[in-house]
């Protein structure tokens, strides 16, 4: 077994026992072929020394279940004694803070919320993911993220508690395996510091209270990491078989997102595993085919069963998982080629020349404009920077330069040490996972939502966490203390940067987070080498005369400036993470914390804030007009899109004040205005069409749910609307089936017209909802008189045509063509400001 010296350097004895720990030193590591167990190998910081290993004993799993509660209360028995007092109220804190408020979102994101109404009335729909009862349309995800809600709504009823505190609670999971892991080659402390990071991140607070797959994502990805730094230690296959399990469950909660961290994985457990190399190999082949069981299962049935026989997949162009997920939810994201997207790209759904404001989702900018110049298509600026733009850096990126910063000193710390040092190999674990995923929203073209960066919280936790522990038992030597006092002004200055984006959002705490952070930081830099100084033994032995009184002040000194210091670098996400737990959120995308100037939609981005799920500030946008409903550069008047009004139809924005007018021949909005020229008949909705009522739904009036309540158990569906969010809205509020025509963005072939005429002869709807979201998905704006409407053209840059299948306008999505067909041959009949069309009375020719 190699062995490190653990001696000071020549010239540097050692300070008295029990005041300060010995330098940071890199550990000796086990040979290859340990025993099943720990390494047998001294810790990276020895006052914390490992547990010793040894062949397992005569134990039953019967003595194991009864110790499990006092293991639980008391944790290891080499731990202090507040160690694990300390867990568990870490750990119930988290929760409290989690389930706060909690139904104060109302359904979140109904487009989630009604698939888990769905699976809690119909068994079939819990295993598809369906968005209704009826198992028209499955949501654009695999379906198990949907399960915890889904049964949690069967258990204690359908409401808003019931669908969102398994998230809530996954948040607490996730703490303690973040806690657990790091603890397996740190301190307490390490793991303590990793999982209140963790806890505290903004944009881990936002969607641990929604629910959006992310959630389940994270706690999944967290356990397989977990697994892996438990098959490093000694090569165990089982715990890689583990980790390949969790990794394909994640693959089943979002597609390939949860492979980003698989070649860094796989990749540091074939070079640092404590085993010969052919094993290593045989041992990943093994974890592989575990994670292509765990997460294929369902993908084979689905692709098996015919398509007659299961709901349309939601998101896919031609009703099959596998192109959803190496198309729209794979290499789209990465390289913005999107069918089916709702704006992902100037490939995707944008006219060409048009962008989406400052990345924030599907609005059309002037080409060069905010989101726009490096190649980030309609999904805002690409590069190395984009995780510390606009209100991205206030969702993630508090803690994520001193996380690297301390990645580069664990791997530089661990430098000479053996290739299977579990300590670099934590390092090399959760940074790879950091690069790996960061890397990838950086530069991908595609969909990007800010809310995607829950994904990097577990590691820049870790990494934190570790590198702060080591940093912190080194203390009392210059470099480290220089490193650490620098990674602590570096992230009091960064936190005085983001905090600067939010307008007016406790101005007191921008100036006391950078003097408590710089103050904390020259404290750390100078008594903890002070204190190592005068603790140094005098040439004639013993302590030197005099100094012991400053030696004890210098200790006291650094342990105050590591409170403040650890104060100050969490009191910014700290802040921003209450803020987001007392704010409700709604919608599609959402963001955590307070507006921020310049970030999205409008002054603030478009956060999904409040009842509504609106846009704040009256629904403004940059550069609006007097109504405040309009969009940067306007248009005439200033109330129409850049360059030709609204996509496929020249509609004016949808859903508030008066509605402004469209191009020349275009429509009236569907969400309420008034109409700017062209036919009549395509408004209608309860102010939730077009662009508002795809991304938050539509507000539903008590009258327009009892209708659809009527006689709903005579049809397979009450109803059917355009795009999922509008269904799901109707669906949530009357609480029956509503078929959502076109799926999320109404865009996919998931029902011809003939098709849908032959569902209306044989009965099997009631209702059609006008007023979804055409205008912007359903591929232009067809006249009810069934020829297309054209395009208006504003000043000279006139946007001609539709996202659907005929670019000009000439044709228009299946969804558009049975919304006309409707609209033309029935009667409308308004109910608390929803259009609907009774689907049992004879049609008009």
């Amino acid at each position: 077994m190699t062995t490190t010296s653990l001696t000071p350097p020549a010239g540097e004895p050692w300070p008295e026992a029990g005041d300060f720990p010995p330098p940071l030193l890199p550990p000796a590591s086990a040979p290859e072929g340990t025993a099943p167990g720990r390494p047998a190998q001294p810790p990276l910081f020895p006052e914390f020394p490992l547990p010793p290993t040894g062949p397992k004993g005569p134990a039953s799993w019967a003595g194991r279940l009864r110790t499990l509660p006092a293991r639980t209360w008391q944790g290891r028995p080499e731990d202090p004694r507040w160690v694990r007092p300390s867990l568990l109220a870490l750990l119930a804190a988290t929760t409290v803070l989690y389930l706060w408020g909690l139904s104060a979102s109302g359904w979140a994101n109904s487009f989630y919320s009604a698939a888990a109404q769905a699976g809690s009335q119909s068994w079939k729909a819990f295993f598809y993911g369906s968005s209704d009862a009826g198992n028209f349309i499955t949501v654009d995800k695999p379906p198990l993220a949907l399960w915890p809600m889904a049964l949690s709504a069967r258990v204690f009823g359908l409401s808003s508690w019931s669908v969102l505190a398994p998230q809530a609670l996954m948040a607490v999971g996730t703490v303690a395996a973040l806690y657990a892991t790091v603890r397996r080659r740190f301190s307490p402390l390490a793991g303590l510091l990793a999982g209140l990071a963790f806890a505290l991140t903004p944009v881990a607070a936002l969607m641990f209270r929604f629910n959006n797959p992310d959630a389940l994502l994270v706690l999944l990805l967290t356990v397989a990491a977990y697994g892996l730094v438990r098959a490093i230690e000694a090569a165990g296959t089982r715990w890689l078989v583990f980790t390949g399990v969790m990794l394909g469950l994640a693959f089943l909660t979002k597609t390939l997102q949860a492979f980003l961290v698989l070649p860094a994985f796989v990749l540091i457990y074939l070079v640092v595993a404590p085993t010969g190399l052919w094993r290593r190999v045989r041992q990943l082949l093994a974890g592989g085919l575990a994670m292509v069981v765990a997460g294929g299962w369902w993908v084979a049935v689905v692709e098996l069963v015919p398509a007659s026989a299961r709901p349309y997949i939601g998101g896919s162009q031609d009703n099959s998982f596998l192109s959803l997920t190496f198309g729209y939810n794979g290499l789209g994201r990465l390289n913005g080629d999107e069918t089916g997207s709702v704006g992902g790209g100037a490939r995707g759904r944008f006219p060409a020349g048009a962008e989406a404001v400052a990345g924030n989702g599907p609005v059309l900018a002037p080409a060069g404009g905010p989101g726009g110049g490096r190649g980030g298509g309609g999904w805002g600026e690409t590069g190395i920077t984009r995780l510390f733009d606009g209100d991205i850096g206030g969702q993630i990126a508090w803690l994520l330069p001193a996380a690297l910063i301390l990645l580069v000193l664990g791997l530089w710390a661990t430098r000479r040490c053996a290739r299977t040092d579990t300590a670099r190999a934590a390092f090399l674990v959760w940074g790879g996972w950091l690069l790996c995923t960061a890397l990838t929203f950086s530069f991908m073209s595609g969909i990007f939502h800010q809310y995607y960066t829950v994904a990097l919280a577990p590691a820049v936790a870790a990494l934190v966490g570790m590198g702060v522990d080591g940093l912190w038992r080194a203390r009392h030597r210059l470099p480290y203390a220089a490193v650490l006092a620098a990674t602590l002004a570096v992230t009091a200055v960064w936190a005085y940067v983001l905090l600067g984006r939010s307008s007016g959002f406790q101005p007191w705490l921008r100036p006391t987070v950078l003097a408590g952070g710089l103050l904390a930081a020259v404290a750390l830099l100078v008594a903890g080498p002070l204190g190592a100084r005068l603790a140094t033994a005098a040439p004639g032995g013993g302590p030197a005369d005099g100094r012991a009184g400053a030696r004890r002040i210098a200790g006291r000194v650094t342990a105050v400036a590591g409170l403040l210091g650890a104060a100050a670098a969490l009191g910014g996400p700290a802040a921003y993470a209450l803020e987001t737990v007392g704010t409700p959120h709604q919608g599609s995308i959402v963001l955590a914390g307070p507006s921020v100037a310049g970030g999205g939609f409008g002054p603030g981005g478009m956060r999904g804030r409040g009842a509504g799920g609106g846009f704040p500030g009256g629904n403004a946008f940059p550069g609006g007009g007097a109504a405040g409903n309009t969009f940067p550069g306007g248009g005439t008047g200033g109330n129409a899109f850049p360059g030709g009004g609204f996509p496929g139809g020249g509609n004016a924005f949808p859903g508030g004040g008066t509605g402004g007018p469209g191009g020349a021949g275009g429509t009236g909005a569907p969400g309420g205005g008034a109409p700017g020229g062209g036919a009549p008949g395509g408004g209608g909705g309860g102010g939730g069409g077009g662009m508002n009522g795809l991304l938050n739904g539509t507000k539903v009036s008590e009258e327009a749910a009892a209708l659809l309540k009527q006689d709903a158990d005579q049809y397979r569906w009450a109803a059917a609307t355009s795009g999922s969010q509008n269904a799901a809205s109707y669906q949530l509020a009357s609480g029956v089936p509503v078929m959502a025509l076109g799926g999320f963005n109404s865009s996919d072939p998931s029902l011809s017209l003939e098709d849908f005429q032959q569902y209306v002869r044989d009965g099997k709807v009631h209702w059609f909802i006008g007023g979804g979201s055409r205008g912007f998905g359903g591929g232009g704006t067809e006249r009810a008189d069934g020829r297309a409407g054209a395009t208006g053209t504003t000043g000279t840059t006139g946007t001609t045509g539709a996202n659907g299948p005929g670019a000009d306008g000439s044709s228009q999505s299946q969804t558009s063509r049975i919304e006309a067909w409707v609209e033309a041959h029935y009667t409308a009949r308004t109910v608390g400001g929803s259009t609907f069309y009774d689907l049992t009375q004879p049609p008009t020719s």
